[in-house]
Formats: structure tokens, sequence, C-alpha cells
């Protein structure tokens, strides 16, 4: 595990824009204008969609963030750029759903604890009480939002209001069975991430895993994406699939399933809070 770099000493530069003759220039020509010192450069040209991806690891001795996003601001609009330029130090602030499947939780806020994740986690959210004291072991406060047809909407409007409140930059659904509304998938675009197995749409509904035995899978799996109003449609970040056979028990492929669930979910909230992530139209480009 690398350690992280100081505030203020690194930062990470993403960019998407069109694709054209002299981007690669123009960037490192501010670089070098502003004392930065490239450790990281990593870029794709998708010729399909004519779109230029691009991202930039790079150190500086003096400068502030603030003046760095002023000064690109110029380089990017010549490109019609959309861009970010985040300090490589400052965690991604992240609150974690969880519904009454523990494995995600568990393993999120232990990656966290040991500095293995750039993240800082200020609350875990659930519609049940069965991990409050997982959440208190690990010092994080609990907030307990029970989810019915009835109260759905005031449900996300708290939800909304923590996000708000405490500044929130990512959501994890950890295993969260609830359905986001179509309102809520809009104003937090890009900034959920969920985990599911890799059954789908083959095998919905309760126990899926179950349903996978009893049809002789010899592949189970498990999916990372951003949420969209299209349930379990959205962009994909990261994927993993593990080998299984006959002479497993439903229960022992709801074990398996588990653990590709648990590293799926880590490796694409690593590449989410390194700003390695970029999101095209439909599709993601990671720079790993």
């Amino acid at each position: 595990m690398a350690p992280r770099p100081a505030a203020g000493r690194e930062y990470v530069l993403t960019l998407r824009c069109p694709d054209t003759p002299g981007i690669v220039y123009a960037v490192s020509s501010f670089l070098v204008q502003h004392g930065g010192n490239i450790s990281q450069s990593q870029q794709f040209d998708d010729r399909l969609t004519d779109q230029f991806f691009m991202r930039v690891q790079f150190g500086v001795e003096n400068g502030s963030l603030t003046d760095l996003r002023d000064g690109f601001a110029r380089v990017a609009q010549a490109f019609q750029m959309s861009w970010q330029i985040n300090d490589a130090a400052t965690p991604i602030r992240t609150l974690l759903l969880v519904s009454r499947f523990g494995h995600c939780l568990n393993d999120l806020l232990f990656r966290a604890r040991i500095g293995a994740l750039n993240v800082e986690i200020p609350a875990v959210v659930s519609n049940h009480r069965d991990f409050e004291d997982l959440a208190a072991a690990h010092g994080v406060p609990f907030h307990y939002i029970p989810v019915t047809p009835q109260n759905k909407e005031e449900a996300e409007t708290r939800l909304l209001q923590l996000v708000d409140e405490l500044e929130i930059d990512l959501v994890v659904l950890a295993r969260y069975m609830q359905v986001l509304s179509n309102d809520l998938c809009t104003k937090l675009e890009g900034r959920v991430i969920n985990i599911h197995h890799s059954f789908l749409p083959s095998f919905k509904g309760a126990k899926p895993y179950h349903q996978a035995h009893a049809r002789g899978v010899k592949l189970i799996g498990a999916t990372a994406h951003y949420v969209t109003p299209d349930l379990d449609e959205g962009p994909i970040i990261e994927q993993d699939v593990a080998r299984v056979e006959h002479s497993l028990e439903p229960d022992e492929l709801v074990a398996a399933g588990r653990d590709v669930e648990v590293q799926v979910l880590a490796r694409a909230l690593t590449w989410h809070s390194e700003h390695r992530v970029l999101l095209g139209q439909s599709r993601t480009v990671v720079f790993r």
C-alpha cells in the first residue's frame, strides 16, 4: 500500500473532450509553466465517439489548487473540455448504504480504517438496524432510515439531507436492497456506485444464487456500476467472475459470490477515489 501524498503537493487532472490535435501539448505546456512534475500520464482516444480521455497525476512545489484550476480553465475552454483538478491527498467523503447483507460494508469499513482506500466515511445509512453495532465498532455514526412504500419519498428526502449536511462526494450502495427513485438518481448522477451479482437479468428477485444453482451455472460474478434511472444498467466500472462446479451447494455459491462482490466493489471504489474513472456517453474509461 503506497503512502498517500502530502496535501497541496500532488494533484490529479482528468479530462474528456472532442479529439483534436494539440491536447497533450497544451496540457503538458500548462503543467511546465506552473512548475508541475508529471508522475503518471494516461490517455485514450475513443475513435468510435471521437472523444479523448486523459488522466495526469503531477506534483508542484508551489501553487494552490485554486490557482491551478483558474489557470487551466483557459486551456479547457479552448478544447471544450469536461475536466477536474483534484488534490490527490484529499479523501473522498463516502456515504455507505446497506440493508441486511453486510459483507461489502464490513470490507469497506475495514479497508478505510487501515488506510487502504482514499476515502473518509462520515456515516452508514440503513433501512434496518442489523449493522448498527458494526458501524459503532469502527467509530462511524449509524443512521436508521426505514423505507416503506408509504414513506419512500420522505426517506429519500432524509437521505439527500444527509448527503448535503455531511458534504458527501460519493454514495456507495453496499448491498442496499432498495431501488432509488428516478429523481434521486438524477440528483446524484455520477455520484452513486452499486454492486450486484452478475446473474442479472437471468436470475432476478429473491435468492439469485439458489436460482443459479438450480440451473447448474458454471460461472458466478459481480458488477460494480454507476447508478442511473435505468435499473442496474448504469456505466460499468468493474466486473469479475469465479468458476464454480456442480459439487457446490447453494450456500457455497452464496459464499463464493460474496467474495467476488467484495473484491469488485473495493476495486471500483479504489479507482473512483483515485480519480481513475472517467464517464463517457454510456460507459466508463478506467485508467488503472
